[in-house]
């Protein structure tokens, strides 16, 4: 089943990337008593992630925090040593790299995609969410291989 507003975040553990090395978080501790902007991508390097996605939420992160949102957070399938390196070459400093390696995150939450016909095997698909203190408040989830409602600029005309 798929998360809807006003559900809670289901319990799942993810790696946050650190300068430090990867570090596992749950998801209980890491929305609790704040409002995070998640936004997830099918796959790091991809080319509308990368060229897009991404940037765009670098670009607008500190308009987000004028709004009243606490951190800016980024999910992909895939490991945390890609998603550290692929925060490290898009130079997105402010932005929480949260690796969701074998998808469990994705798949409790009922947000998965099929890319095998990518090679890219179960992926996340791309969406925006606003959380606060846990619960969304916000979900944006895009059509198959479209870019509209998940981007920074969309999230912050629905603030």
């Amino acid at each position: 089943m798929t998360i809807t507003v006003g559900d809670t975040i289901p319990a799942a553990t993810l790696t946050k990337v650190t300068s430090d090395g990867p570090d596992q978080v749950s998801t209980a501790d890491f929305f609790a008593g704040r409002t995070v902007a998640l936004f997830a991508v099918p796959g790091a390097f991809t080319p509308t992630c990368s060229a897009k996605h991404l940037p765009g939420f670098v670009e607008k992160r500190e308009e987000l925090a004028a709004r009243g949102v606490d951190e800016v957070a980024c999910t992909s399938v895939n490991d945390a040593f890609v998603m550290g390196a692929w925060a490290k070459s898009a130079e997105a400093e402010g932005i929480t790299m949260l690796a969701d390696g074998n998808g469990d995150f994705a798949q409790a939450i009922g947000l998965t995609m099929d890319g095998s016909k990518f090679g890219m095997g179960t992926r996340s698909q791309r969406y925006t969410m606003l959380v606060e203190d846990g619960v969304v408040k916000q979900l944006h989830v895009e059509a198959p291989g479209e870019f509209k409602v998940s981007s920074a600029e969309y999230l912050l005309g629905e603030l």
